[in-house]
């Protein structure tokens, strides 16, 4: 099956209006024949032209996943068919990889496949529990319910990240002109002080001779610190992608470290009771929906704590005494799974607990992030403020001793 494509048409409507758009077809000859069917006398039907730096083009983010399992549940619910969904769904795209992962999805679900095998095949974007709630769905005939759970837990687990990466870039930001700042500050006009400096013919402050000796080791030696520092961060990244032992280790470090660690910790609760509710709510057995729990964790150290907490329920363990067992989950969490467990509404007792934590990680990172405001303004002034001092220290001097 041809790869559809997009076409930008003009000419004139059945109203005999000049118009022009884009319409997808898999050839010229197919878009032609749907603009007749519309009424449409098209002049002009030619390709789409791909962006001058489609090199760079996105690729499928999690948020994309979150806005099309969010409108899948609502064609869905409203009595549209699956095919016809995906066209929809397709049509409105604008990133082409996006729009890519649909059209293979739907050619694989035209030609007869189930929704769930589809996805599958596309494990980068559709993790374990996506798929297993959607596979539950076709096997009950709930499709639409449980594309409108795995909606909500897309988009509460993305707002969720939101809120945490929204708290960490404004900082990372600041941090990172203020070094650039400071670097060019080193290179460029220390040393038109340092020349200026050397005809006083008088002993410099000992403070202004350390920045000099920084501005002379960074004019040396700046594409080594610059060519370090990169492949520093590459190298985590790497380590980070194919080592569990580094993983392991960073997450493990990651809980401990203080205000942070807190948050981090909150976060992978909420995401804990978040998934195990939506996924038991819609009738996975409790030892797969932790399975599929401990794949969305997102921390090391807290996925192994929950494939022990599956390992004893399968062998008998209640849920309350496997995850007490841990040492990992919060009071809270545990009580609200006694109460869920002995009154049969598990789910609905961990999605308070879930609604509970997301609520503190978004006070936590409200808080943070005005704490870290004044704090990245003094790191500024220490920087910037500081070079300027060990600057016009001199000059200062030198003022005072010939008043």
């Amino acid at each position: 099956m041809a790869a559809n494509t997009t076409f930008i048409w003009s000419g004139l409507n059945k109203n005999g209006q000049k118009g022009q758009g884009e319409i997808v077809a898999a050839s010229q000859a197919l878009a032609k024949a749907q603009l007749r069917k519309q009424g449409i006398t098209a002049k002009s039907v030619k390709k789409k032209p791909k962006p001058l730096f489609s090199t760079f083009a996105k690729g499928v983010k999690a948020s994309d996943i979150a806005i099309f399992s969010r409108q899948m549940a609502t064609m869905m619910k409203a009595g549209v068919p699956l095919v016809q969904s995906f066209e929809i769904v397709q049509e409105g795209l604008e990133n082409p990889a996006m729009n890519k992962l649909i059209g293979q999805i739907k050619s694989e679900v035209s030609a007869g496949g189930g929704l769930a095998s589809a996805l599958a095949k596309h494990p980068k974007h559709f993790d374990e529990l996506f798929c297993s709630l959607v596979a539950s769905g076709e096997n009950s005939g709930t499709l639409e319910v449980m594309l409108d759970r795995v909606a909500t837990y897309k988009e509460k687990t993305e707002a969720l990240k939101a809120k945490i990466r929204k708290a960490m870039t404004y900082p990372i930001a600041v941090i990172t002109v203020a070094i650039v700042i400071t670097g060019i500050l080193l290179v460029k006009v220390v040393p038109t002080f340092a020349q200026t400096f050397q005809g006083f013919g008088a002993d410099l402050p000992a403070f202004t001779l350390l920045v000099m000796s920084i501005s002379e080791f960074m004019q040396e030696w700046w594409l080594a610190v610059v060519v370090a520092i990169t492949l520093a961060v590459w190298v985590y990244f790497q380590a980070t992608l194919r080592s569990s032992k580094f993983r392991n280790r960073v997450d493990s470090i990651a809980l401990k470290l203080p205000i942070i660690g807190s948050i981090v910790q909150d976060a992978v609760v909420a995401r804990f009771s978040r998934t195990l509710s939506t996924t038991f709510a819609a009738g996975v057995p409790l030892v797969e929906a932790l399975d599929s729990t401990a794949g969305a964790a997102g921390n090391a150290i807290y996925a192994r704590g929950i494939r022990q907490i599956r390992d004893e329920v399968t062998s008998g363990t209640s849920l309350y005494l496997a995850t007490r067992g841990t040492g990992l989950f919060p009071a809270m969490l545990l009580q609200m799974t006694a109460i869920g467990e002995e009154s049969g509404a598990l789910d609905e007792m961990l999605s308070k607990v879930a609604d509970q934590y997301e609520a503190q990680v978004d006070n936590a990172v409200d808080s943070l992030s005005s704490l870290m405001e004044p704090i990245i303004m003094s790191v500024l002034g220490v920087l910037v403020g500081g070079l300027m001092i060990a600057m016009y220290l001199p000059i200062f001097m030198l003022g005072s001793v010939v008043g």
